[in-house]
């Protein structure tokens, strides 16, 4: 039989371990994560569209997509011969997370 995958740890795990790590409470654990989201927030959504975690972890970008016009009859990659029709898509913004130095040198081990 094949081995049961690991299970990631819960929210209140994550918690537990880094209180008992700092000697700080769960409620001030807590808050540290929700200023740290906020900071992601307000840096990504209306700042310069980057932040970078402290320790070089994680780099969170935001990158804007244009919009797209509707297309029509163009050929079918999927059914060759037939031909099919592309909506509209309205101008986007996509997240993207980057694993930095650190964190990949953390896997490798």
């Amino acid at each position: 039989m094949a081995k049961s995958a690991a299970k990631a740890p819960t929210q209140s795990e994550v918690l537990n371990n880094l209180a008992t790590a700092t000697g700080l409470t769960k409620k001030q654990i807590a808050a540290v994560f929700e200023a740290l989201t906020n900071e992601i927030k307000k840096n990504v959504t209306k700042g310069s569209g980057v932040f970078k975690v402290p320790g070089g972890l994680l780099k969170v970008t935001r990158k804007k997509v244009d919009a797209k016009p509707a297309r029509k009859n163009v050929p079918d990659p999927f059914n060759p011969g037939q031909f099919r029709d592309y909506p509209a898509k309205p101008a986007s913004s996509k997240i993207r997370v980057v694993a930095l130095k650190t964190l990949k040198d953390m896997v490798k081990k």
